[in-house]
C-alpha cells in the first residue's frame, strides 16, 4: 500500500469529493421538501427575509437543511482526508489507468449483438407464452374452447 501523498490522485478524490456532495445536496432538497409539505409553519420566512440570488424563504426548513448540508459536506471533506481513503482513490486512480478502453467499432459490435439476442429471446419467451397458455386453457376449460 502507498502512502498518501496529497499531490496524488486529486482528480478522482475530487470526482469522489463532487459526486458525494451532489448526492448529499439531494439529500438535504428532499429533506426541505419534506420538511415544508408536512409541517407548513416550517415554510414561514423569518422576519420575512427572502435570500435575493436563489428567490428562497429564509424558514426554519431552509436553515435546517442547509445545515445538515454543511456538516455533511464537512464530514465528507473529513472523511476524504483520512490516509486509508485517500490510498484507496490513489490505487483506483492507478487502477483506472491501466484499464484498455474499447474503441466505438467494437462498441457498436457489441451492443449490436446484444440488441439482436435480448429481442430473439423476448421473441421467444412471448411465443412460449402465448403456446403455453393456449394448451392449458384447453386442459383446463376443455377442447372446445
Amino acid at each position: 500500500m502507498t502512502s498518501y501523498k496529497p499531490e496524488q490522485g486529486r482528480m478522482v478524490r475530487m470526482a469522489a469529493f463532487w459526486s458525494c456532495a451532489l448526492l448529499a445536496l439531494f439529500g438535504c432538497t428532499s429533506l426541505h421538501t419534506t420538511l415544508t409539505a408536512n409541517f407548513p409553519s416550517m415554510d414561514e420566512a423569518i422576519a420575512g427575509i427572502v435570500i435575493p440570488v436563489v428567490s428562497v424563504k429564509l424558514s426554519s426548513a431552509f436553515l435546517i437543511s442547509t445545515a445538515l448540508l454543511g456538516v455533511i459536506v464537512f464530514i465528507i471533506h473529513r472523511w476524504q482526508q483520512r490516509s486509508k481513503t485517500a490510498d484507496l482513490l490513489i490505487d483506483t486512480e492507478a487502477e483506472l489507468k491501466k484499464v484498455t478502453w474499447p474503441t466505438l467499432e467494437e462498441v457498436t459490435n457489441s451492443s449490436t449483438v446484444v440488441i439482436i439476442f435480448v429481442i430473439s429471446l423476448m421473441g421467444f419467451l412471448a411465443g412460449a407464452d402465448w403456446l403455453l397458455g393456449r394448451v392449458f386453457t384447453r386442459i383446463l376449460l376443455g377442447p372446445g374452447t
